[in-house]
């Protein structure tokens, strides 16, 4: 019997405790109810602001990009792009999204983004206008002779690659235009080195270019001079003087294809022109 006493005190002891925190956990459940209710955890409460609609966002972007406000259009039409990719207004907001950034003279993220749209929607009626946006991406990062001519060699080969696919669109004729003048600046980039040669008497060097340059373009602008400049050398009398009148011109040449300053007239495709003037 003296063994039961601590178990008795024990009991005694858990009753107390129970009775005391009875009181308070009823108390805790009524101070806790409805504190949640505020709280939405990202679950889309009432303070949660709610995504513009894709109609709404490609009417702003096409009011900025109207206006030549690039930016905020392109704010607007990448907004398209990440929340309604599905929708609708998706393609156009790809197109636009590539034109803003070519007007703001970012030629390299321009020129991915119209290869991405012509690789997604190869029967879009727009793909003739994409792929001549394409060659001129790289014909407006084309700076001088004496630099990087990477941009004109591919602008050279995009524009043929539309020519190709689409012979009778309304970029045809400016294509073209813009085929020959990249070709006369590649003439003159030829040109540039032969000329450079002479300048560090490297001759010999001086006429392979030349001879190369009018076997391969004889009727380009810049043939008489590079003629007058080997006959020069292969006289043994190469200019040692003013070779500042024997450079050509370091830039692109202008476009040759005009014939009124009407640019809708001129934007009329014009298969009479089977080759690139020069």
């Amino acid at each position: 019997m003296p063994k039961s006493k601590p178990f008795t005190m024990l009991q005694r002891i858990l009753c107390t405790l129970l009775l005391c925190t009875l009181p308070l956990t009823q108390t805790a459940c009524s101070s806790f109810d409805g504190m949640f209710d505020a709280i939405t955890f990202g679950s889309g409460g009432d303070d949660e602001p709610e995504n513009e609609p894709a109609e709404s966002l490609i009417v702003e972007g096409m009011d900025a990009y109207n206006v030549g406000d690039y930016y905020n259009a392109l704010e607007a039409f990448n907004k398209i792009l990440d929340q309604y990719p599905f929708s609708p207004q998706a393609t156009l907001a790809e197109l636009k999204a590539a034109d803003s950034h070519f007007y703001k003279e970012e030629y390299i993220e321009a020129k991915t983004l119209y290869q991405e749209f012509e690789e997604r929607h190869p029967t879009n009626e727009a793909i003739p206008y994409v792929m001549f946006q394409i060659g001129m991406c790289d014909f407006r990062r084309t700076d001088r002779i004496d630099r990087d001519i990477s941009g004109a060699q591919e602008a050279i080969q995009n524009f043929s690659k539309l020519l190709r696919s689409f012979p009778n669109s309304p970029y045809t004729r400016e294509a073209k235009a813009h085929i020959a003048a990249a070709k006369d600046f590649l003439v003159n980039h030829e040109y540039f080195v032969a000329v450079f040669y002479v300048r560090t008497e490297k001759y010999a060097q001086a006429q392979h270019r030349l001879k190369y340059l009018l076997n391969m373009y004889p009727d380009a602008a810049i043939a008489p001079k590079a003629k007058a400049l080997l006959e020069r050398l292969e006289a043994g009398d190469p200019p040692k003087w003013g070779l500042r009148n024997w450079w050509p011109d370091l830039t692109m040449p202008d476009l040759k294809f005009w014939e009124s300053d009407d640019e809708t007239e001129a934007a009329v495709p014009d298969n009479t022109l089977d080759s690139p003037p020069h």
